[in-house]
């Protein structure tokens, strides 16, 4: 019980239930809790089938190379992966954003560790502390929503939703996880009805560091831009401090992170995959408009402010079409068709919704059902003139996100991120229904079927029940988790035994081939690697003769062979005359000298010996 001052009469001090009641009003420490328990959900699942410290994912492993590069000398400004792909290697279009705070952990780590875990243990905390900054923008964008219940929702539907996510896995070190927050702090800041400069600036700078890190939210920041943009052309002088705000820092944080990541060389090279002359200066101009526009115009008519803002998009759009007319289209859309067939077809996060309904329907309502749910909630809230503003801004991003994941599932973790926000108002709104008439069982039934429905993990699940019981190609996908990797440090130990070459192996295991030894690779899974990918592919599907042509032009040293590949089988199959096919069967050409395989490996290592040398 509180005590009570003896002359004043006021508490001394409150219970600790207060006290606790009151820290669950609190954004930080709600945050910290569900993180805690985030973070032993996701140990307690994961950690005990774990078998490596670096995420399952090719990417995970390449940038660790990266790191490692780093680490040993190479510049800031230089991104070239000199091991990988044909002749001087191959320029990666990755930032050094993400390089630099796990070299620093790792350095940190390893002051008290050995190499290798001081690796491990920096690649344990990476991920991991990335959970802090998603679960606070999710919390703050759902206390701005619906007040506290509002964040308790949305904190609540976001652990569920990251703990059936590889992202934040200890190991996975990608930048897409800090893509998941950067979009949650955003979002956030765009549902500040006080329209605080303060909140603006953070979604500037917020919106230039996601457009460093990786193009894939570039269509997510312009549909920021273009909401902040309407919304002072609307209100005029009561959005001004804002607008201003948001102008200003986006176009000085891009500038700073185009200038202290761009190699001088590259300034006036224009690049769709990653921060280049075209992203940087199509985000400073617009930016740089927006201010002006908003310190000169705010006082003028509503009419007059959209038709000012209709000649900032016209220059925006101008200088696109000047500066980097290829970047509105497809980045991949450049591809080889042979590498679309083999290699881009294969990866489900590329794949469009009408390719998962026809390779994987049970996935579907995972990746869109519930960013279907919301924008649904949302266009019924605008119908009935339900706190528009925040819907729209929610329908907004939610619908580009929705969209972007028809045509490639990767955007789907945008778009269930996002339809968090007005499923978290709806469970409020049912929940009140069913509080305000106990006996109704039809309104509490409503209430659990929006909370189930909301949650992404519930549609996964419905549907890898469904599939286990139709498809036996889960079992098979079981089998296959358990057999040994192409990719282990086992399988590729045998390289280590000769002295360093150039590798061609199927691009799925290039990557680790550079993590685990010092060769280089021909072949891995990145577009700007195209050579190097079409020469493995071209090896493969030739004949036996023929492919010697191959492996001499590339100088290659050693060939790996591994069955276990879907691409591996897909070339053994469409060219039954070819290298791949031949290898399948046993039949070993003279110029391929088998090396010793460990018992057990999937991995079949052969060096070449050019004809002239038998």
């Amino acid at each position: 019980m509180a005590t009570v001052a003896p002359m004043t009469g006021e508490p001394t001090s409150i219970s600790l239930r207060e006290r606790l009641q009151r820290q669950a009003t609190r954004l930080w420490p709600c945050v910290f809790v569900y993180g805690a328990l985030l973070v032993i959900a996701i140990l307690a699942i994961h950690l005990p089938n774990a078998k490596d410290y670096v995420g399952a994912d090719n990417d995970d492993a390449m940038r660790l190379v990266q790191v490692r590069d780093f680490l040993n000398g190479q510049s800031w400004f230089d991104l070239m992966q000199y091991r990988m792909g044909l002749g001087n290697g191959t320029l990666m279009h990755w930032s050094r954003l993400i390089d630099l705070p796990i070299a620093t952990l790792i350095k940190l780590f390893g002051y008290v560790l050995p190499a290798q875990r001081a690796e491990a243990a920096a690649l344990f905390v990476w991920p991991l502390s990335i959970l802090v900054p998603s679960l606070w923008g999710m919390g703050l964008a759902g206390r701005r929503v619906g007040g506290v219940f509002g964040m308790h929702i949305a904190l609540a539907l976001t652990a569920f939703l990251l703990v059936a996510s590889n992202r934040f896995l200890p190991g996975s070190i990608d930048h897409h996880n800090v893509q998941f927050a950067l979009v949650a702090i955003m979002t956030a800041m765009l549902l500040d009805e006080r329209h605080r400069p303060v909140s603006y600036a953070i979604a500037g700078f917020s919106a230039a560091l996601a457009i460093a890190i990786g193009a894939e939210t570039t269509p997510f920041v312009a549909g920021v831009c273009l909401i902040v943009s309407l919304a002072w052309a609307w209100d005029g002088k009561p959005f001004a401090s804002a607008a201003k705000a948001f102008g200003l820092t986006l176009a000085l944080s891009i500038s700073l992170m185009f200038f202290g990541t761009v190699p001088p060389r590259l300034y006036s090279t224009v690049t769709c995959d990653n921060l280049s002359l075209g992203y940087y200066s199509l985000a400073a101009i617009g930016g740089g408009l927006l201010l002006f526009a908003a310190a000169l115009a705010s006082g003028m008519g509503r009419v007059m402010r959209f038709v000012v803002l209709g000649g900032v998009g016209a220059t925006v759009a101008a200088s696109a079409l000047v500066i980097a007319p290829q970047c509105l289209r497809n980045p991949l859309s450049d591809l080889d068709p042979m590498l679309i067939d083999l290699w881009l077809n294969n990866i489900q996060e590329a794949q469009s919704f009408i390719a998962s309904m026809r390779q994987a329907p049970y996935t579907i309502g995972f990746f869109y059902a519930t960013g279907l749910f919301g924008i649904a909630v949302c266009i019924f809230r605008l119908f009935h003139a339900d706190r528009v503003r925040i819907h729209l801004i929610l329908l907004c991003l939610l619908g580009l996100s929705w969209a972007i994941a028809v045509v490639q599932i990767r955007g789907s973790t945008f778009s269930n991120q996002l339809a968090i926000f007005p499923l978290a108002m709806l469970i409020i709104d049912m929940r009140r229904v069913s509080n305000a008439n106990r006996q109704n069982s039809a309104a509490a039934l409503g209430y659990i079927l929006t909370v189930l429905l909301s949650v992404a993990s519930v549609w996964g699940l419905v549907g890898g029940f469904i599939s286990s019981r139709v498809d036996n190609s889960q079992a098979e996908l079981a089998a296959a988790k358990e057999k040994p990797s192409c990719n282990s440090a086992e399988a590729i130990a045998p390289l280590a035994y000769l002295p360093p070459g150039l590798v061609a192996a199927p691009s799925d295991m290039g990557v680790w081939i550079l993590r685990f030894t010092r060769n280089r690779i021909l072949s891995a899974p990145y577009h700007r690697n195209q050579g190097g990918m079409l020469t493995e592919l071209h090896i493969g599907l030739a004949t036996p003769t023929e492919a010697e042509a191959f492996i001499r032009g590339a100088g290659v040293t050693t060939l790996a062979f591994c069955r276990d590949y879907l691409q591996t089988r897909e070339i053994a199959r469409m060219k039954p005359d070819g290298l791949y096919a031949q290898l399948e069967k046993g039949n070993v050409p003279p110029y391929l000298l088998a090396l010793p395989r460990p018992e057990g490996s999937p991995v079949q290592f052969f060096t070449y010996v050019p004809s002239g040398s038998r």
